[in-house]
C-alpha cells in the first residue's frame, strides 16, 4: 500500500465516497484499490489486537472485499480503452475521453462497490466471537463467495448485490396445485441469485459437515420498505447490511471455535 496524491479521481472501497484527483489516498497495488485516509484511520483505530496467538500460529487474513470485480473492471475498462485508441487511431484519447463505460464494464464496478461496502460493515464485527472472510475463491471453479461469516453458532455464506429496487418474494399456488416461490427485485424476476446462493451454501456445507451454513443475500442499496421487509426463501436470508449484522451479533449460542474455524475455512477457500 502506499499513501499518495491521486492523479485521477477514483472511489474508496470502503465507504464509496468520490474521490477526486489529487486527493491524498492510500492506492493497494495489487488489487488496484483506492482507500480514503479517513476509512484507514477508521480501521485502524477498530482493528483487533494483531500480534501472533500464545500457541505461535499466524493470524489469518481476511482478505479484501471485492478485489476480484474491481480487478475485472480494471482489465475490462483498459480494454475498452484500447480499442477505442485503436478504432479512432490519433484522436483515440479523446473518443476515450468522451465516451461512456460500457453498461457490461460499469456492473463490474457497482458490484465491487457494493461488495467493499458490505466488507467494512463485516470488518467492524470482527470480535473472538466473529471472524470474516472476504472474496473466497470456490474450490475447483473460477467463481467466488463474496463474503463467509463465522459465528460460535456457525457459518453465513453471504452474496452481495447492489441492485435498486425492492426485494420480494412471490408465491403461486397453494392447495390445489403445487405451490412456487419466484424471487423479484423491483418487478425483475431474480430467482436464479437464490439458486446460486444455494450452490454455494451447498460447497460449503460439503466441507464443514459439523458447522451449521446459512445463506444470505444482502442487497446494499435496495428499495426496502420503512417497516419489515427481510425474508427468507429455501433457507437463504434476503435482507440488508445493518439486518444482517444485527442477525450475526445474535448468534452466541453455538458451542464453534471461531478463531480456528477462521482459520480451517480459510485454508479450504483461497483469496480470489
Amino acid at each position: 500500500m502506499k499513501q499518495m496524491s491521486l492523479r485521477y479521481p477514483g472511489t474508496c472501497r470502503a465507504c464509496g465516497r468520490y474521490l477526486p484527483a489529487r486527493t491524498e489516498a492510500i492506492y493497494e497495488s495489487e488489487a488496484k484499490t483506492l482507500t480514503c485516509l479517513e476509512c484507514l484511520q477508521g480501521a485502524m483505530e477498530s482493528a483487533p489486537d494483531l500480534e501472533s496467538p500464545s500457541d505461535g500460529s499466524s493470524r489469518t487474513e481476511s482478505g479484501v472485499a471485492g478485489s476480484s470485480a474491481r480487478r475485472e473492471y480494471e482489465r475490462r475498462k483498459a480494454k475498452d480503452e484500447e480499442n477505442l485508441r485503436k478504432k479512432w487511431g490519433p484522436i483515440g484519447v479523446i473518443a476515450v475521453a468522451l465516451s461512456d463505460e460500457r453498461q457490461s464494464t460499469k456492473s463490474w464496478e457497482r458490484g465491487a462497490i457494493g461488495e467493499e461496502r458490505l466488507g467494512a460493515r463485516l470488518d467492524s464485527l470482527a470480535t473472538d466471537g466473529i471472524a470474516v472472510l472476504h472474496d473466497r475463491r470456490i474450490p475447483g471453479s473460477k467463481a467466488n463467495i463474496d463474503h463467509i461469516a463465522i459465528t460460535t453458532a456457525g457459518i453465513w455464506v453471504i452474496d452481495a448485490k447492489r441492485y435498486k429496487g425492492r426485494p420480494e418474494l412471490k408465491i403461486d399456488g397453494g392447495i390445489l396445485r403445487p405451490r412456487t416461490e419466484k424471487f423479484l427485485v423491483g418487478g425483475r424476476d431474480c430467482t436464479k441469485l437464490i439458486d446460486g446462493a444455494l450452490k454455494q451454501v451447498d460447497t460449503v456445507r460439503n466441507l464443514f459437515h459439523d458447522a451449521p451454513v446459512t445463506g444470505a443475500l444482502c442487497f446494499v442499496e435496495a428499495d426496502w420498505p420503512l417497516i419489515g421487509g427481510s425474508f427468507s426463501t429455501q433457507g437463504v436470508h434476503v435482507l440488508w447490511p445493518k439486518r444482517l449484522t444485527e442477525l450475526l451479533v445474535q448468534e452466541t449460542t453455538g458451542e464453534i471455535d471461531v478463531p480456528a474455524m477462521h482459520k480451517l475455512v480459510a485454508s479450504r477457500f483461497k483469496p480470489a
